[in-house]
């Protein structure tokens, strides 16, 4: 217990509401619920699959982890997706290490894993709660004693809300020790591919003079821009022949599909919006006259800013309520009605009351829970009593159990967050209360002995009852808009007849090339799912979907499969813009070049002087980076290149670049002051090698054969 005491003591809000970041989920029933398909999988590394109840386990227990990390109780849909992400990279990422290491016979020890604890240096420690509140780092003793609580915890004499958090506690702790061997392989494994990619003293000069080595150049040069696209012809033989030279880089890996699709927004009408003004002017009416419960009234008004009977700061208001309160001068003054285009609301407010309160205030407690409410009320009397005769606070709470330490309450960590009931009456009670001030608070079936110690950060604070009302579509707008679409889509059963018809019909036909299964919207439209999994389940190419309702119930989408790229080179129709683009260049550098051939320039004047033309000084050039032109506003790598090898005052030939055709002569050179350190040279380019050795793993990922096909349940 104590060592739980400890850990929660980081969040004093969490101390004493148990159930406020407690979420109550059982994988297993609702993954009977949710996902059917239980027989199937989601994808496949190295021919191994993995099921989606066994990817689904794992997506839970991340979850957990992240909650916990985070200190909250739910994820939002896009964490949700994110953990996802996360979960499949770090499962494939796993099973490639694995196969590797196997076959090369690296392993991790229990023996190795106990001195990444003893060390305790471990980034993934840091982030756990087992850390020392002096130094803040991780200590394995508190670890330790945690462990030794959990194996001898009895949960039939515990309360079921701490049984589920040291049941949360220890499966964080698996997880973490579980990464700690899969990353610490990983490592073994990156380090072995790294040192075999060495150094040597030849390579170590060759780096150490494209550094220090600096050149100055002038430059002569016509931009590929000062020839009109118009005046180059591309055939399509040209297409085909680059197509064949660059054809390794068009491969792909994943299938794709094109699609065409419909999205609808529904917004409110004129009419829906005139009908929420009525009711925000009537409520503001009915505000100007309450003076007491206003949690009940702004409940009643339908508000989207819920009240809180507590004194908060201005920042934690809505912006658009912070950025009119100061036009309110007296208490019990009302503010509105107004629109507010930053949500899209219509408001109204109330200055309730304003006051100078502590942001920060420190306290101690002793909490006190029996089974019986009698013995709970009984021994937490006696506690007050003892406390209040002249008893040490701290010296009573370990004779409870508990440390009694100090902690800080700070404004930030409630602001933000609905509270009410036995969490209003906590902090109020630590806001509220004198400094040196003892209380003994009932809280749900526990009661606190409560010691306010400090306060400090004054500030002017308010309580203020808004009236926030969204302009939301009505039920009628939203079915009007769903019978004209439904009405469209059958009127127009085919790619060829939506595209043809949309327009006409008041709808933008919206394109997306290249969608990948492992997207989880549609342009970005929350709830798409659906439409995703008939794109790569079920859609035929020139085929539309049904109307899928989406986004926060504001959206309707049509969608239609124009195309599927499948995997393998991807075919010369789908690149042929970007192969165009780079034969226009090179038909342009040919003409250009042939333009300086025929003027017979020998000189950097006569370059100048071309039509066209235009020129630069680039100072202090080296061979290992790119130099920027201005004139041409692009990086030329040739002008490295060439400045390495030049012979001062000697005028190029004319080089083609990646912006236009130029000509360089080199008139200064220098050398950085610098000595040449073959080992230290050696280990730079190691370092660099060893990023080139994480690329490694794409290769592993290409050799394994991945299959994700989680679209078809997540």
């Amino acid at each position: 217990m104590a060592t739980l005491q400890k850990i929660r003591s980081k969040g004093p809000l969490l101390v004493i509401v148990i159930g406020l970041a407690l979420f109550a989920f059982i994988a297993g029933d609702a993954w009977k619920v949710m996902q059917p398909h239980q027989s199937r999988d989601v994808g496949e590394v190295n021919g191994e699959a993995l099921s989606a109840q066994d990817f689904q386990n794992l997506v839970d227990d991340y979850t957990e982890v992240v909650k916990m990390m985070q200190g909250v109780s739910s994820l939002s849909d896009e964490q949700s997706s994110q953990v996802r992400d996360q979960v499949w990279r770090t499962y494939v990422n796993n099973k490639l290490v694995e196969k590797e290491a196997k076959t090369l016979g690296l392993t991790v020890t229990d023996a190795e894993i106990q001195d990444i604890l003893n060390k305790g240096a471990h980034p993934l420690l840091q982030q756990t709660p087992f850390r020392n509140p002096q130094t803040g780092r991780f200590d394995k003793d508190m670890l330790n004693k945690f462990l030794v609580e959990y194996a001898k915890m009895n949960p039939a004499q515990m309360p079921a809300q701490y049984v589920e958090q040291y049941d949360k506690m220890y499966k964080y702790w698996l997880f973490v020790q579980s990464t700690l061997k899969s990353s610490r392989l990983a490592e073994k494994y990156q380090a072995l591919v790294s040192k075999a990619l060495l150094s040597n003293p030849v390579e170590a000069q060759d780096a150490f003079d494209a550094r220090v080595n600096q050149y100055d150049l002038l430059m002569a040069a016509i931009p590929y821009s000062a020839v009109p696209d118009s005046t180059v012809t591309v055939k399509e033989s040209d297409l085909k022949s680059l197509y064949e030279k660059k054809k390794e880089q068009f491969k792909q890996y994943q299938e794709t599909r094109n699609i065409k699709y419909i999205d609808v927004q529904v917004t409110a009408s004129p009419e829906d919006k005139a009908a929420i003004q009525k009711e925000v002017d009537e409520s503001t009416e009915q505000l100007r006259n309450t003076t007491s419960d206003y949690t009940a009234f702004v409940r009643s008004s339908g508000s989207e800013t819920p009240y809180t009977d507590l004194f908060y700061n201005k920042a934690a208001l809505p912006s658009d309520v912070a950025a009119r309160l100061d036009s309110v001068k007296n208490v019990g003054e009302v503010y509105g009605p107004y629109t507010s285009a930053v949500d899209n609301t219509i408001n109204s407010f109330k200055l309730v009351a304003k006051a100078e309160k502590a942001d920060s205030v420190q306290f101690r407690q002793i909490q006190v829970y029996n089974a019986d409410p009698a013995k709970t009320k009984a021994t937490a009397d006696s506690i007050y009593n003892a406390i209040k005769g002249g008893a040490a606070f701290a010296d009573v709470a370990k004779k409870y159990g508990q440390t009694g330490d100090a902690n800080w309450l700070t404004a930030a960590q409630y602001e933000g967050t609905q509270i009410d009931g036995d969490n209003l009456k906590y902090i109020e009670a630590i806001n509220n209360g004198e400094v040196k001030q003892l209380s003994n608070l009932p809280i749900g079936q526990a009661q606190v002995i409560l010691e306010v110690m400090a306060k400090k950060a004054m500030k002017t604070k308010y309580k203020v009852a808004v009236v926030k009302r969204a302009i939301e579509f009505s039920k009628e707008t939203y079915n009007r808009a769903y019978n004209d679409f439904s009405q469209f889509i059958a009127a127009n059963p085919s790619v060829e007849k939506m595209v043809a018809n949309a327009e006409e019909a008041g709808y933008k036909l919206l394109d997306r090339a290249d969608l990948y299964s492992s997207e989880h919207t549609i342009g970005g439209v929350r709830g798409t799912k659906e439409a995703l999994r008939w794109v790569f389940d079920k859609a035929k190419v020139g085929e539309i979907s049904p109307l899928y309702e989406c986004g926060e119930s504001d959206h309707m989408m049509v969608v239609g499969l124009t195309g599927v790229t499948p995997e393998g080179y991807r075919p010369l129709k789908a690149v042929q813009g970007e192969l165009r683009a780079e034969v226009i260049r090179d038909k342009k550098a040919e003409k250009i070049m042939a333009d300086m051939k025929a003027a017979n320039a020998t000189t950097l004047d006569q370059y100048k002087a071309m039509p066209n033309a235009v020129s630069d000084t680039l100072k202090l050039v080296t061979f290992s980076a790119p130099a920027y032109v201005p004139s041409l506003h692009s990086s030329e790598p040739l002008a490295g290149a060439y400045a390495s090898i030049a012979e001062k005052g000697k005028l190029s030939t004319p080089l083609k670049g990646n912006a236009g055709v130029f000509v360089l002569q080199m008139y200064g050179e220098e050398k950085l002051n610098e000595t040449f350190k073959d080992k230290d040279e050696e280990t730079t380019q190691e370092n660099m090698h060893a990023r080139f050795a994480s690329r490694l793993m794409n290769d592993l990922y290409l050799q394994a054969k991945v299959k994700d096909e989680r679209y078809k349940f997540f």
